[in-house]
């Protein structure tokens, strides 16, 4: 079976993403696992928790080669400044992103299979002073996307959004037609392409309470998504169902018959996919050429340095990944 080389980023310096990364390193593994980070930060951490780590630099030229327990590849990125478990400083922001930005650009050369990002402090990279508004919008910009689009995903359940880091003030009027038009179609081409699922099923939810109550809470729903969905049911070879009011949206009986939910916006369906399945649950950005996918959870500044990080979202989201590597193989 060929290796495949999965690069990791770190994250915040200062969050629990090196300590995850340290702890992912103490686990079996097919394939090789290559972290973009300080190497002095990793054996800090390594240290810190009192477990082994040996990192070699890597060889970009070189075959990929099965990961060992207790060591790891790495593509060195110097911090700024130390970091200290616990306390963000705005110094570091520059590299969190130079991390990201090397990882996007390797994916892109073909030089790794996919990219699996610890998590970042958006609020402390925008106070230095450097615009971010999410890792999603960071690699669609790094690749020249005009649209990508968000899924998170676990067992039983895959949740995409229209709309992503917008304030909700703003979000009634970013759903338009030609919004929805280029959302679906990526989902539609993804679903295909990455999951191997030839004929998706497509739930979409309303925006508005109980999918506006036939116009008289809002009417966003006849003037725009119903439209949109019928015109895009003739035109691809998928079924889109709805708008549906969001509050039924996710029972079972309708989960189970559909390949994705589409919410409208970030938290009208990210609670019920973090509430079914938090620490086991995987962020994937759709639309980009390679393969992106992320933890589900934040920095955990409050556990940083406590020896107490779970890795129990970082071990899904490898696996999640691995599985769409050998999907993209396979097609």
């Amino acid at each position: 079976m060929d290796i495949a080389r999965i690069l990791i980023t770190a994250g915040e310096p200062a969050g629990i993403g090196p300590e995850i990364i340290v702890k992912m390193a103490q686990k079996p593994c097919t394939d090789q696992l290559v972290v973009c980070a300080d190497p002095d930060l990793l054996q800090q951490v390594a240290s810190e928790i009192q477990l082994p780590l040996a990192l070699t630099e890597l060889d970009l030229d070189a075959e990929p080669k099965p990961h060992q327990i207790g060591h790891l590849w790495v593509i060195p990125c110097q911090l700024k400044r130390p970091a200290t478990s616990g306390q963000l400083n705005q110094e570091n922001s520059a590299y969190v992103l130079e991390t990201l930005g090397i990882a996007s650009d390797l994916a892109q050369q073909g030089l790794v299979d996919a990219i699996l990002t610890g998590p970042v402090h958006k609020g402390i990279i925008n106070d230095s002073g450097l615009k971010f508004s999410g890792h999603t919008e960071f690699f669609a910009e790094r690749c020249g996307c005009d649209k990508v689009v968000m899924m998170l995903a676990t067992e039983g359940l895959r949740v995409t959004l229209a709309t992503t880091h917008l304030p909700l003030r703003e979000v009634a009027d970013a759903i338009t037609p030609e919004l929805l038009r280029e959302v679906i179609t990526i989902i539609d081409r993804e679903l295909r392409e990455k999951f191997s699922i030839q004929q998706p099923r497509i739930l979409v939810c309303g925006l508005n309470p109980h999918a506006g109550e036939n116009d008289h809470l809002g009417n966003e729903e006849s003037r725009i998504i119903s439209p949109t969905l019928a015109e895009l049911n003739q035109e691809l070879d998928s079924t889109l169902i709805g708008p549906l009011p969001a509050d039924t949206a996710f029972q079972p009986n309708k989960i189970d018959k559909v390949d994705t939910v589409l919410a409208m916006y970030h938290d009208q369906g990210l609670p019920t996919l973090k509430y079914k399945g938090f620490g086991k649950a995987v962020n994937v950005t759709l639309g980009l050429p390679y393969i992106r996918t992320s933890v589900d959870h934040g920095t955990g500044l409050d556990i940083a340095g406590s020896n107490i990080a779970d890795i129990g979202s970082m071990q899904y989201a490898l696996q999640f990944t691995q599985d769409l590597i050998q999907r993209r193989r396979q097609s």
